[in-house]
């Protein structure tokens, strides 16, 4: 009676791979990377919607800059000639004037 050998599906499976992916440190090395790229609290897609996330948030912080930079410059013309500013920028009139602003050309 001829015995008979039992055969391990994973050691088939083992015999398939290709000779550099047979070494458990290689072998090791990818399960690691997949887990850090995929699985992880902070994977690779993670990373990528933080970093979109922190672009936008830069752009609205310069955005808001901006905008704080022209509410000083308002701020200076209301502290200089109130009239004025109300006259140009809210067309604030008396009932028997009109108001005509007349932009200036930039260079």
């Amino acid at each position: 009676m001829a015995t008979r050998r039992s055969i391990n599906p994973l050691h088939i499976l083992l015999n398939r791979l290709p000779k550099p992916l047979r070494n458990k440190y290689i072998l090791a090395l990818l399960v690691f990377s997949a887990l850090m790229i995929f699985l992880d609290k902070h994977d690779l897609l993670t990373q990528l919607k933080l970093g979109r996330s922190l672009n936008r948030l830069e752009q609205d912080t310069a955005y808001y800059k901006g905008k704080i930079k022209e509410a000083k410059a308002d701020q200076q013309n209301i502290e200089n000639n109130k009239e004025k500013f109300a006259r140009e920028k809210y067309y604030m009139h008396k009932s028997d004037e009109e108001v005509f602003v007349v932009p200036e050309k930039e260079k």
